[in-house]
């Protein structure tokens, strides 16, 4: 884990002032932590029979596509509204200050089909908490779990998430 966490650059100020940001770019472009990444979520999945690998916009379409190729499962998007040219399902959360909308395409899934989501950070747990939503109550799939690159644990999301199972490669 310390040859990941050596790879996220922090970079301070940004996006606006006393906010630190996890830069994992360092780490998409090393071949060599991006594939330990993969490796560590496969290994985690490799017995599960995943058919489905969720990726949230937009840095959770990277680690999806790796992971679902790895596992020989499908991969699908959830995405910010208007994005998506199908008919879809959408869910609306609460932010600090305001909503924002999350989208899928209506025929994603197949019915008892085992779904694992995955995105970059779980920070205060809204987006994926949503995601969790829109899957449950528009499919009758099996949620396994939800995956992060990293946990900052901080700012408490996974307690957003209720029971549902979680896992973070690195925790900050």
């Amino acid at each position: 884990m310390e040859q990941l966490k050596a790879a996220i650059r922090d970079i301070p100020d940004f996006p606006k002032p006393g906010v630190g940001f996890k830069d994992i770019t360092p780490l998409l472009a090393d071949p060599a932590t991006f594939k330990l990444a993969i490796d560590l979520f496969k290994e985690r999945h490799a017995g599960n029979q995943i058919d489905m690998v969720v990726g949230i916009e937009a840095r959770g379409f990277i680690f999806a596509s790796a992971l679902a190729y790895a596992l020989g499962a499908g991969t699908c998007l959830v995405r910010k509204p208007g994005k998506l040219p199908h008919a879809v399902h959408q869910q609306t959360y609460e932010l600090e200050y305001g909503t924002d909308t999350v989208e899928i395409h209506s025929d994603a899934f197949k019915p008892g089909q085992r779904i694992l989501i995955i995105d970059d950070v779980l920070a205060t747990g809204g987006t994926v908490a949503a995601t969790i939503d829109l899957i449950s109550t528009n499919f009758d799939v099996e949620i396994v779990e939800s995956d992060f690159l990293m946990e900052l644990g901080f700012l408490n999301g996974r307690a957003r998430l209720g029971s549902n199972p979680i896992h973070a490669l690195l925790t900050y």
